[in-house]
């Protein structure tokens, strides 16, 4: 009887496939619904640590530190994350900062905690505790996880006010936009590799 951990099903149909190896740059689709089911993901336990430790610093870099900084006749503000947070609750909108808040602060500060814990275990060839849990969480968070759409929102809000502001892209700008891509790279669907890997 074949073990369930040589088959793959697609999260858009339900289709069972069986699990193949995968060499550079391939993927599996799905031939039903054309969803990928596999990417080849060439990272060692070692680098997605690294990458994880990198990823949490830049967090605090996106979050700290203005994202965009305008002035105008000799005024000056800047705003971060936390900033643009705050100001949704002021309004009445308040849910709204609650789930902005979840989707570009809280979410993905979880993603890297969790993949920090399971990942420093792994480098010693061992099962994190509270292994199954971290795992679930990890794809349960993933679609809350939006920093590429607030990276998008905030570069369209620079373009739109500097035809009418002095507007400086800042280090949290930068910053939002390295953790975005890492967090794709690191967080991703490949994160289920680490359920075969352990």
């Amino acid at each position: 009887m074949a073990h369930a951990a040589q088959f793959i099903i697609c999260e858009h149909c339900d289709c069972v496939y069986e699990k193949v190896p995968l060499a550079k740059h391939q993927k599996t689709v799905c031939s039903r619904c054309a969803g990928v089911l596999q990417r080849y993901n060439g990272l060692t336990v070692q680098q997605r640590l690294a990458l994880s430790i990198t990823a949490a610093m830049l967090w605090l870099f996106a979050n700290f530190y203005p994202v965009m900084s305008i002035s105008m006749q000799g005024l000056k503000n800047s705003a971060t994350l936390w900033d643009s947070v705050l100001a949704l609750s002021q309004g009445p909108i308040t849910f709204m900062a609650m789930v902005a808040a979840i989707a570009i602060i809280i979410a993905p500060a979880f993603q890297l905690v969790l993949l920090t814990w399971v990942l420093t275990f792994a480098l010693a060839q061992r099962r994190a505790p509270g292994f199954k849990l971290a795992m679930r969480w990890l794809e349960t968070l993933r679609p809350w996880s939006m920093l590429e759409v607030c990276l998008l929102g905030a570069m369209v809000a620079v373009f739109k006010l500097a035809g009418m502001l002095d507007v400086l892209p800042g280090i949290g700008l930068f910053a939002l936009a390295a953790l975005s891509l890492l967090l794709i790279r690191i967080a991703g669907r490949d994160v289920r590799d680490l359920w075969d890997l352990l």
